[in-house]
């Protein structure tokens, strides 16, 4: 399994978080996730806010077409990137 697919909406990433590192980065694949480590804490949504920010600026999309599915309280996150396809993600992964 992939850590991106594709549905009508957009693309869904599987992500992994680690919060609280010393720079915001992709770090690789883990296991079925993508592995993003991010200098926030996991404090009040402060983690989720830079992550949904780190995504953006990645991948070039205004923060409204960036959506939490699910993970709000775990590392263990689904994101939804509205507009985009997998191909076009991994093509900018590399």
């Amino acid at each position: 399994m992939s850590f991106v697919t594709d549905t009508p909406s957009g693309a869904v990433l599987n992500l992994r978080i680690v919060p609280r590192a010393s720079k915001n980065t992709i770090q690789g694949r883990h296991g079925d996730a993508l592995k993003i480590r991010l200098c926030a804490p996991p404090v009040d949504g402060a983690a989720n806010a830079a992550l949904i920010e780190f995504l953006a600026k990645t991948f070039s999309l205004p923060r409204s077409r960036i959506q939490l599915l699910s993970g709000q309280t775990s590392r263990t996150k689904r994101v939804l990137l509205a507009g985009m396809k997998a191909d076009e993600i991994r093509g900018r992964m590399e």
